[in-house]
């Protein structure tokens, strides 16, 4: 079974910059595609970002190139999710999600609890 949890949100400032960290339990990390998806108050979940196993390929929505960067560390069954010139549209809970299957449909099976990211004027 793969738990993923979340965590770093917080309250920041537009322009600034948060890190989130998913911790996905289970030994076989390293065979999961993992992505972020975002779900801002009155709107409905959308994909972020996505990383492939090796951590070689990257996949993000057009709104956050440039800005969020993800990655992964196999060893410690982590993936990360740099956040910088944030604005506040990007505020929302943030979850991270776990797969065995292509990355290239945007499915997830294993889902976090979401942490509550939130950018200030």
């Amino acid at each position: 079974q793969v738990q993923p949890v979340e965590s770093g949100g917080g309250l920041v400032q537009a322009g600034g910059s948060l890190r989130l960290s998913c911790l996905a339990s289970g030994r076989t990390f390293n065979s999961l595609n993992m992505g972020w998806f975002r779900q801002a108050p009155g709107k409905e979940r959308e994909y972020v970002v996505a990383i492939t196993r090796s951590g070689g390929i990257t996949y993000y929505t057009d709104s956050v190139k440039g800005r969020f960067t993800i990655s992964r560390d196999n060893a410690k069954n982590m993936v990360y999710l740099q956040m910088n010139s944030l604005k506040s549209e990007d505020t929302a809970v943030y979850y991270c999600a776990a797969k065995y299957g292509p990355i290239t449909d945007r499915a997830y099976t294993y889902w976090g609890q979401g942490t509550q990211v939130t950018v200030s004027e």
